[in-house]
């Protein structure tokens, strides 16, 4: 799994905490982490093609969330960095070499494979069943002043 998804969470989780009244432009959510601001963007942009973040035009133009914490899984923000692809792709090397038996011989699915994808699924599923705000709400008990010093440093541009 690439950075972006990093950076993605914790941007949504920025711009909730900075509040749906306000858009904030990638430079400065890029500029709060240190982050390289054209590589944000890019995440940023395929989070609004995903529909979990909007883009708003103008002077006072940014990003924003596009709905609730509590309706964004964490695999809707991975599945819109990293795309639908699965994680693992069997190629199937079994079949060749000199261990490979005569074609047709490998009828039944890798077991390599089958493991992997079981994997996958259930990794899929725990990522699909959590939510941003449940995110949020450790983040909170974790760092309890974090909204707030988030909100003043965002105000303070």
């Amino acid at each position: 799994m690439n950075e972006g998804v990093e950076w993605a969470l914790h941007s949504c989780l920025n711009l909730a905490w900075i509040g749906p009244e306000r858009a904030v432009t990638a430079a400065r959510l890029a500029a709060y982490h240190e982050l390289p601001a054209a590589y944000l963007n890019k995440q940023l942009q395929a989070l609004s093609r995903a529909g979990i973040v909007s883009s708003v035009s103008g002077p006072k133009g940014g990003f924003r969330l596009a709905r609730p914490l509590d309706r964004i899984t964490l695999m809707d923000v991975v599945a819109a960095i990293e795309g639908p692809e699965e994680a693992f792709r069997c190629s199937e090397i079994r079949q060749q070499g000199p261990g490979a038996g005569p074609p047709g011989s490998y009828a039944a699915e890798c077991a390599i494979a089958g493991a992997m994808g079981a994997a996958e699924l259930a990794w899929r599923r725990e990522l699909a069943a959590r939510t941003l705000d449940d995110v949020r709400r450790r983040a909170e008990l974790q760092a309890p002043a974090a909204p707030e010093r988030i909100r003043h440093w965002f105000a303070n541009v």
